[in-house]
């Protein structure tokens, strides 16, 4: 049984327990058939990359996004993922407050990408957990977090274009793990590079 028909029936199934819906966002094509972000769910990654390209289907499907605590913020990396920059809140440090922020951008964004600056204690992660659950919003955590719908794992990279010291860059290739309810599965990943 495919994971996209797993998620379907877990749906299901919720919907008939009366708990709340949901909902799967818009993600890019290559994601499909390996994770769904699901409203009111949390998600793990290793990696900038897979961080920004989870937040960015819903972002080229008109949604606003948000990221907490990315002082780093590549704007040319959002770009060439589709981010649309119009439509993205940046909070590059918001230091001791970060669970404040993160709360706050939850009311308002359908997504938040996060990355703590330590250590997340599982109470502070409930408070997030409660807040997205209300307010049917995703939370992409850069680092760890104590229980999530799912953990990406970046396993390897490769980059086409410069041969020989020259050239331009193409295409870059990602081996990506997810571990979703128990069971891990890999699969390589093509990000779009823009020109």
């Amino acid at each position: 049984m495919s994971l996209a028909v797993v998620e379907q029936l877990r749906g299901q199934i919720t919907a008939l327990q009366g708990g709340p819906t949901r909902l799967g966002l818009p993600m890019l094509p290559m994601f499909d058939g390996l994770v769904q972000l699901r409203t009111g769910g949390s998600y793990a990654v290793d990696s900038a990359s897979l961080a920004m390209a989870l937040a960015a289907g819903a972002s080229r499907a008109g949604e606003w996004i948000g990221f907490a605590g990315w002082g780093d913020f590549g704007v040319e990396a959002a770009h060439q993922l589709g981010i649309d920059l119009a439509r993205t809140v940046v909070v590059p440090a918001p230091g001791e407050h970060w669970l404040e922020v993160t709360a706050a951008l939850i009311d308002v964004l359908k997504v938040v990408v996060l990355r703590p600056a330590g250590g997340v204690d599982a109470k502070s992660a409930s408070i997030l957990d409660a807040r997205l659950r209300a307010r049917s919003g995703v939370l992409v955590v850069h680092g760890d977090w104590p229980r999530t719908d799912a953990r990406l794992s970046a396993l390897g990279s490769e980059w086409s274009g410069v041969g020989q010291g020259r050239g331009r860059l193409r295409s870059r290739r990602m081996r990506v793990a997810v571990e979703a309810m128990g069971r891990p599965h890999a699969r390589d990943l093509d990000f779009p590079l823009v020109g």
